[in-house]
């Protein structure tokens, strides 16, 4: 059974998909069989026989060179660009936890190492329907998983890591480590953010990724120490 960590963000945009990618990658040079994995997909394209392609997944999966394919990498593909509930309220295929745990565990049982990457920040809506309510946190939970947070380097990152971690500790989920995305090292407001981050959470920054850095500063064994087992998973109480 793989060691799992779920990747969440402060928000859109942050670099979620691109850190995925390099711990991917990390895990994979260091000679584990590593796997990426999302819930629900939006604003992705079609091929040209009319099939949606998980954008995300393509990514990961060429930055970090891995063969898994691409159809087990998300159970819920979406075309819009909107919040996964609104896509799915569009596509007319609301996402079932149960559907998204079997891919999950599939997964799990092939490969050491399975990274699931969030949407959005860590309140996005993924079911939001009369009497039905699946959010990322439900999620998190009912798989049992610890968090891995990306945040920007940059002005407001403060607040949004102190928000987030907060609202990690009030459900239950263990945040395992941050990772400050679009760092320079001589930017005096980054470096001062990154003791700060640490200082208010009481969680390291494991690693700080520069514009177009390829690989991670960040050693095999810290990087493995951030997956764990699945934990006992919580029922979907929201449901």
């Amino acid at each position: 059974m793989a060691k799992a960590l779920f990747v969440t963000g402060t928000g859109t945009d942050v670099g979620k998909t691109y850190v995925t990618g390099l711990l991917v990658k990390a895990l994979t040079e260091a000679g584990e069989k590593a796997a990426y994995y999302k819930a629900a997909m939006s604003g992705n394209r079609r091929t040209p026989d009319g099939a949606l392609l998980p954008g995300d997944g393509v990514q990961v999966k060429t930055m970090a060179g891995i063969g898994q394919p691409v159809e087990t990498m998300c159970p819920y593909v979406y075309e819009p660009p909107l919040s996964p509930h609104l896509a799915a309220r569009l596509a007319g295929e609301e996402v079932d936890p149960d559907r998204v745990r079997q891919g999950f565990s599939a997964l799990a049982e092939k490969y050491d190492y399975l990274t699931m990457e969030g949407s959005g920040g860590i309140l996005c809506p993924i079911t939001v329907t009369e009497g039905r309510e699946l959010w990322l946190a439900d999620l998190i939970r009912y798989l049992g998983l610890g968090c891995l947070l990306v945040a920007d380097a940059g002005l407001g990152t403060l607040n949004a890591i102190g928000l987030t971690a907060f609202y990690l500790r009030k459900t239950g989920i263990s945040l395992r480590g941050m990772i400050l995305n679009r760092y320079d090292p001589e930017n005096l407001m980054h470096r001062d953010n990154r003791q700060l981050c640490q200082q208010m959470t009481g969680v390291p920054v494991v690693a700080c990724v520069g514009e177009g850095d390829t690989r991670l500063t960040l050693s095999p064994e810290i990087l493995k120490g951030l997956y764990t087992e699945g934990g006992k998973s919580h029922a979907v109480v929201s449901l």
